[in-house]
């Protein structure tokens, strides 16, 4: 009996360690948004879309329209324990042009900055109710005339 009890308390020892590493939270970050010394090159009103993207790199998301405006995003995520990840940073760099190409606007956005945007979710109805692939098949037997047939 002498040796279960170091044995229990390294046991012991094992399953509080786990489970204090396991309550401890944990990042990711997500994007990319370019340092302030690389937004200091640009020149609003003389760079263009191509000298942005050789100056802070490709955006990470670019306008709806073809032509549209940059933006860099990054996120950090924290996870802790059993709980839903958690978005504690967020930047957005939106980096306007004009109609010519021409560097027009800098902005820089937080997370205090959004909004919670609500999303309408449509599904179409398909107008089949209670009706089997096989019903559906059988029951058209006898409906099709000379004229369907062409």
């Amino acid at each position: 009996m002498g040796t279960f009890r170091p044995l229990s308390t390294a046991g012991l020892a094992l399953i509080i360690t786990l489970g204090v590493a396991a309550c401890s939270p944990t990042f990711r970050n997500h994007g990319y948004v370019p340092p302030e010394e690389d937004l200091a090159e640009l020149a609003v009103g003389i760079d263009t879309r191509s000298t942005v993207e050789d100056l802070i790199g490709p955006p990470t998301a670019g306008g709806v329209l073809e032509g549209g405006d940059f933006f860099y995003v990054r996120s950090r995520v924290r996870t802790f324990g059993p709980r839903r990840p958690e978005v504690i940073e967020r930047q957005v760099l939106a980096v306007t042009f004009d109609q010519e190409g021409v560097l027009q606007n800098i902005e820089r956005f937080g997370l205090e900055d959004g909004r919670v945007v609500a999303l309408s979710r449509r599904v179409t109805d398909s107008g089949v109710t209670n009706t089997t692939f096989l019903r559906q098949l059988l029951g058209n037997i006898g409906r099709i005339g000379p004229e369907g047939v062409i």
